[in-house]
């Protein structure tokens, strides 16, 4: 067969759209390394502008596939954004207070082996002096934070377990300081204590058996999933007296840009930006490490599925890949549809999925420590439309390896 007869007696094929651009010149074409051969060692031209429709009419035709799969990643979505906005929601219950503490870096005691820990520091006034003292520190609060109960007079309800701050009131403007109150008989109540309690600005409210009014309720404040209340530094020294302890501050919020390494050297202690120091929290490294496993294995899941459902899908086609790289189809042009497939599905399964996320979330809040934010609903999103997209690179090699003669005769 000459290529003008070929040209003579070409049909529209259903998976092609030809482009009068496309068609061979009269006078043959040029030999092309891999090209395949027809009878009598001619050959079919390679029609550049081709575009195949193969994955799109799939998406149309084969709904009951697709739509399988595009549940499967909506539900596998849903399980990714809802542990992630849990998990979020649980980080926020226990460190919100120490994020909200001023200063660039916060300042723990360094124990003589092992890692700081918020539990166990203690920083004395020498310490807090020698910090003072250090070139290019322009603020030092000392704050004091220990686990007490709380209760309410005359309302005859049980304790409740709550997270003592002792901060001073002219120190920097944040969540914790601005709940500081002006007297050593008052206290400042974080939202999740008031509503615990069940009191407001001027009830009164017992801890270890002193008697105090609330003098203000700001924002959340949560430390080690306990609500925040701000006790003066001389209160709380005292209350911390009552409880077993020493009275002593226990982290240093420093602003400033001295040589941190330095100074906290020569106050044998530590100094680490407010993310950083989350790492003394025992409790946060327990829990979010085990959280975060669960979403890391739940975004492998995702892209072996994915990776598997394409990879037989590509699989069972490969007989129409092989007919159309007969007939022109470059390999650039049917891996870039199929991509675009697994693109179509994953955006629409995820969509669904976050969809699903948004609305659950919102309603689990108000009983749930659920925290819905682009970093619990976004981020996820982009994840999985990536790995999936990934597990489906991997089907791609029946499509990069088909040889159109092998494969089309292997079906005589």
């Amino acid at each position: 067969m000459s290529v003008a007869a070929y040209d003579a007696d070409r049909r529209r094929g259903i998976n092609q759209k030809l482009d009068p651009r496309s068609q061979p010149p009269a006078d043959g074409c040029q030999a092309a390394e891999h090209e395949a051969y027809l009878d009598g060692r001619e050959r079919l031209c390679r029609r550049k502008g081709t575009t195949v429709f193969v994955a799109w009419r799939d998406l149309q035709f084969a709904r009951g596939r697709f739509v399988l799969i595009g549940s499967v990643v909506a539900l596998i979505t849903l399980l990714v954004g809802f542990l992630a906005g849990l998990t979020g929601g649980l980080a926020a219950q226990n460190v919100s207070a120490v994020l909200g503490l001023p200063g660039d870096r916060l300042v723990l005691q360094q124990p003589s082996s092992g890692q700081p820990s918020f539990s166990e520091s203690s920083i004395t006034t020498a310490t807090v002096s020698a910090w003072r003292d250090i070139s290019g520190v322009t603020d030092v609060t000392p704050v004091g934070i220990v686990q007490g109960r709380a209760t309410v007079q005359g309302k005859g309800s049980s304790a409740v377990a709550v997270a003592l701050f002792g901060a001073p009131r002219d120190a920097p403007q944040s969540t914790v300081t601005d709940l500081a109150p002006k007297s050593d008989d008052s206290v400042g109540l974080s939202a999740g204590a008031a509503k615990d309690l069940d009191v407001g600005v001027g009830d009164d409210i017992t801890i270890t058996g002193t008697t105090y009014r609330v003098a203000s309720v700001g924002g959340d404040a949560w430390y080690s999933h306990t609500p925040v209340i701000a006790l003066s530094p001389t209160a709380w020294a005292e209350t911390d007296h009552r409880l077993g302890g020493n009275g002593e501050a226990t982290v240093l919020a420093v602003s400033g840009t001295p040589d941190w390494d330095v100074a906290a050297n020569r106050t044998h202690t530590s100094a680490a930006p407010p993310l950083t120091s989350l790492t003394a929290l025992e409790t946060f490294k327990s829990e979010v490490g085990s959280l975060g496993l669960m979403i890391v294995m739940l975004f492998g899941v995702s892209a072996l599925v994915v990776g598997a459902f394409f990879t037989v899908w590509t699989m069972q086609r490969s007989g129409d890949i092989a007919v159309l790289k007969a007939l022109g189809a470059s390999t650039r042009s049917l891996v870039r549809d199929a991509l675009g497939q697994a693109l179509v599905v994953l955006l629409i399964g995820v969509g669904v999925g976050i969809g699903l996320v948004s609305g659950f979330g919102a309603l689990a809040g108000g009983v749930l420590p659920f925290l819905l934010s682009p970093l619990t609903t976004l981020l996820p999103a982009a994840v999985m439309v990536l790995l999936g997209l990934a597990g489906a690179a991997v089907a791609l090699r029946t499509v990069t390896n088909a040889d159109p003669l092998t494969a089309l005769g292997s079906n005589r």
